[in-house]
């Protein structure tokens, strides 16, 4: 255990059990060294534990760089409840899930994620202030959404040096909450959209509005496309199916996309441009956070339009210095976590 805290440099960890609810946590901080650590709340059946276990700290990771990068007052941190077999009081899960973050002291607020919905958001928000994406504050998911599609906007402009996305093939891989609403931004800006997802009534809806063509889960990696967006759960990026991919740019709202480092240096030397994922997916971040601190609308919006001239300039860097992009992204958040420690001493 202690060995995955040193790999991805977290600080804290914390562990909640509570047998009488069925309630079996982690929450994982990476850094608190921008401010408060902010990340949503995945609730979703593991093996064992010890994946739900690496699943929080490598995500805490990737939300203090996100955090970083965007340029919001949080710092990163992830929890991960694992989902009881059988049946099991919600309701009563999540308010002691509430109590055990309150207990914090607001080192870390909470979001919905994979699995979570306002719903347990307004549970927790019975027993602590530290939560955001309740019924009250609304649901990220748009803005991410939004993020993900001035991204890839901005990740077509550098690989073809075009305006817009008229014509080409993008492949959509999860259609869930931000996969659908990117599926609509794409369809519109008459991009020929492919999807792929497990659920076939999401499926039939995007054909249906979208006049998507289906692409089988298990064809995913042999279907050709221009812009390959992974929207569903992290890893989808691996050893396994890199040789298999046809596609020349990689931009989806999934986090961890990534298996492995090595994987980032592959693409980059086929020449498949990647958008690291904790940049182009920030949009959700840049939601929850200003509206946990009250800021408006309009400066949402412009917060999450500027992840395209973020992603630019990654673009740009990695090619002036031969660079893979997830290593330029990663360089320039911990610039800025050391820049943050430095000021603080």
């Amino acid at each position: 255990m202690f060995d995955l805290l040193e790999h991805d440099h977290v600080q804290e960890l914390h562990v909640c059990h509570q047998a009488d609810c069925q309630l079996n946590a982690f929450i994982a901080i990476h850094s608190t060294r921008l401010g408060p650590a902010l990340g949503g709340c995945r609730f979703m059946p593991y093996r064992h534990a010890g994946a739900a276990l690496r699943d929080a700290i490598r995500l805490a990771r990737g939300m203090s760089y996100k955090a970083a990068l965007a340029g919001v007052p949080q710092g990163g941190g992830k929890s991960v409840i694992l989902r009881p077999e059988g049946h099991f009081d919600g309701a009563r899960l999540f308010r002691e899930f509430g109590r055990f973050i309150d207990a914090l002291g607001g080192r870390y607020i909470t979001a919905i994620d994979a699995g979570t919905t306002a719903r347990e958001m307004d549970w927790i928000a019975e027993e602590t202030t530290h939560v955001t994406s309740t019924s009250d504050a609304g649901n990220p998911s748009a803005y991410t959404a939004l993020g993900v599609y001035k991204g890839i906007l901005a990740a077509v402009e550098h690989r073809f040096g075009l305006a817009d996305l008229a014509g080409l093939r993008v492949l959509v891989q999860g259609l869930g909450n931000v996969g659908m609403r990117l599926a609509q931004y794409l369809h519109q800006a008459g991009a020929k959209l492919l999807v792929c997802d497990i659920d076939t009534t999401r499926v039939h809806q995007a054909r249906s509005c979208f006049g998507a063509q289906v692409v089988h889960p298990d064809r995913l990696f042999e279907e050709t496309c221009d812009i390959f967006a992974p929207c569903g759960l992290g890893g989808v990026i691996n050893h396994r199916h890199l040789p298999e991919m046809s596609c020349a740019i990689v931009a989806g709202s999934a986090n961890n996309q990534l298996e492995d480092a090595d994987c980032g240096r592959w693409l980059h030397d086929e020449g498949i441009l990647y958008a690291p994922d904790y940049v182009i997916n920030a949009g959700g971040l840049i939601y929850a956070s200003l509206t946990h601190s009250g800021s408006g609308i309009s400066d949402i919006e412009f917060r999450v339009h500027q992840l395209g001239e973020t992603l630019r300039s990654i673009f740009q860097l990695s090619e002036e210095g031969g660079l893979p992009t997830s290593e330029v992204s990663d360089a320039l958040a911990e610039e800025k976590l050391c820049e943050a420690t430095r000021k603080a001493a």
